[in-house]
């Protein structure tokens, strides 16, 4: 499924003047499986049969303690992180890309890959790079659905990204 069709799945219209809840199902992960796909709109997105795409933000801390002030904490940089999980289904491009080969054996600049993260409310988020990692590529008991899990890891400093100018517009 590209960024193209899940919007128009989801139904929802992203607006910059949204306000309200969001949901989890209202964040959006795609990620450039081939060269050929320079619009984002075609970019492949984590959606069919993923159970969660948890993102987090892991800044990096330094403590000191110093002799009129105490104790400070400065804050460094800051690294987007995703988990992901879900149940495997052949045929799905996010899904095929990411147990490939080239993804699950692959190191260095071999498995970073472009991405968008961001609100199908909003249409607000981050374009950036990141490394895809398989964690696992078959987990489950007997009987049940084969599982995966991935982490993806950004690389630098995403830019901001919002749909309605970069895509819709």
């Amino acid at each position: 499924m590209t960024v193209t069709e899940a919007v128009k799945l989801s139904g929802l219209t992203p607006s910059t003047d949204y306000t309200g809840v969001e949901t989890t199902d209202d964040f959006l992960l795609a990620v450039q499986t081939e060269a050929s796909q320079t619009d984002v709109k075609s970019w492949v997105v984590c959606a069919d049969h993923v159970r969660e795409h948890s993102g987090a933000l892991n800044a990096s801390t330094t403590d000191n303690t110093y002799i009129r002030t105490g104790p400070v904490t400065t804050k460094g940089s800051v690294q987007r992180t995703l988990s992901i999980q879900g149940d495997r289904y052949v045929g799905d491009a996010f899904q095929d890309f990411l147990l490939s080969h080239k993804i699950a054996f692959g190191s260095g600049q071999s498995v970073v890959v472009p991405y968008v993260y961001f609100s199908l409310r909003t249409g607000k988020g981050e374009k950036g790079e990141g490394a895809l990692i398989l964690t696992s590529d078959v987990g489950g008991s007997a009987g049940a659905n084969a599982t995966f899990a991935a982490d993806f890891k950004g690389i630098g400093t995403p830019a901001e990204f919002d749909y309605n100018t970069a895509v819709a517009g």
